[in-house]
């Protein structure tokens, strides 16, 4: 909206023409989101304390979580609204892909809101179904996938990028669509499984989305995107605004989530910040490149596809718990010594899918 404003303004300051700089609107997105949940977060956590909205442990968890019992949920809620505001200030609201993503932020953080409602204020243990959790999550995505398919002007927008391969780019035709629904579906599960121990999901998810920040900006610049030889999308120039946000209000979140947290994020927002990661890599066209820069979360949904199979198959388990993060601290690993390394590991994994950008 801001944007809009300095347009109008420009007519008699020349100063304001500032703000319609991409750059200049990305840095002030990351500080807007950054000091609104800097701001907002001792509030929102007093009021869960006050209204005894605290985190339900698992008995058969590690002890060490024993004491996180009680500890304030839903802050995913701090994390969206610094999101949706930061981008509604500085993003052009005309760009259909930042509506998009914005959409399906709020749409998956309801879905969130209402299974940690379930959770925490209602005491059922079980929160939103299993089964009505999946259905609205695939009713969005089916939709989210038909309405991009069917507004794509650009052959560009539904051609499929192979790391490692820059002539090859095949045409997914309605293929598109199904590989929407399991990016974004998948995306937001398995954020939603790493999310388990103080700031473990958070700061990879910080790191997709910088990386993120700056394909989308390569995606739609044209003389970028024809230098390393990558589809270009103008549309997506506009999609680093909401990339930054996510940064700015993840590093705000963190500040209160690091360890020992002060507040967990709750369903609300990791089902958001995954849906948020997956439509984004949707719409610059790098599915395969999340998988690799998120390769945490795959790692943490392999492990517990893993374990289930395997008990179920052969009354066996592979690791001593699941998601895997669990696993190390039963094996005796300090709860930041198991963040810390995943986050390390994350940020390789980022640099390598930045990296395959420019070794094609």
């Amino acid at each position: 909206m801001l944007v809009w404003l300095a347009e109008w303004l420009t007519q008699f300051e020349p100063g304001f023409n500032v703000f319609s700089y991409l750059t200049m609107r990305a840095i002030l997105s990351i500080l807007t989101a950054l000091v609104l949940s800097l701001y907002l977060g001792p509030k929102l956590i007093r009021y869960l304390q006050r209204m005894q909205i605290g985190q339900t442990v698992r008995d058969d968890g590690p002890e060490s979580h024993f004491s996180k019992s009680g500890t304030p949920t839903m802050g995913g809620i701090l994390i969206l609204g610094s999101i949706v505001f930061a981008s509604l200030m500085w993003a052009d609201l005309s760009n259909r892909y930042v509506l998009v993503t914005l959409f399906v932020v709020v749409s998956y953080g309801l879905i969130g809101f209402v299974d940690d409602y379930r959770k925490v204020i209602r005491k059922d243990s079980k929160g939103l179904i299993a089964k009505w959790k999946y259905f609205w999550q695939s009713v969005i995505a089916i939709g989210v996938a038909f309405f991009l398919y069917w507004s794509a002007h650009d052959p560009n927008e539904t051609v499929l990028i192979i790391p490692f391969f820059k002539e090859y780019l095949p045409q997914l035709g309605a293929l598109y669509l199904l590989v929407c629904y399991f990016v974004i579906v998948g995306t937001s599960n398995a954020v939603n499984l790493t999310d388990g121990l103080d700031g473990l999901a958070i700061v990879p998810t910080i790191m997709v989305a910088s990386a993120f920040a700056i394909i989308a900006y390569v995606t739609g610049h044209a003389n970028f995107s024809g230098y390393l030889n990558l589809p270009h999308i103008a549309l997506t120039s506009e999609l680093v605004i909401v990339c930054t946000a996510i940064v700015g209000a993840g590093l705000g979140f963190l500040w209160f989530n690091t360890y020992p947290a002060q507040v967990f994020m709750g369903d609300v927002g990791s089902l958001a910040l995954g849906a948020a990661l997956g439509v984004i890599a949707i719409l610059v066209r790098q599915e395969l490149i999340l998988f690799i820069m998120g390769g945490v979360f795959v790692m943490e949904t392999l492990s517990v596809i893993l374990q289930v199979g395997s008990y179920k198959l052969r009354g066996e388990r592979i690791f001593r718990m699941a998601p895997i993060h669990h696993h190390y601290e039963l094996k005796g690993w300090p709860e930041p010594r198991v963040i810390v390394r995943f986050w390390i590991i994350s940020l390789m994994l980022v640099l390598v899918g930045l990296a395959t950008l420019k070794i094609r």
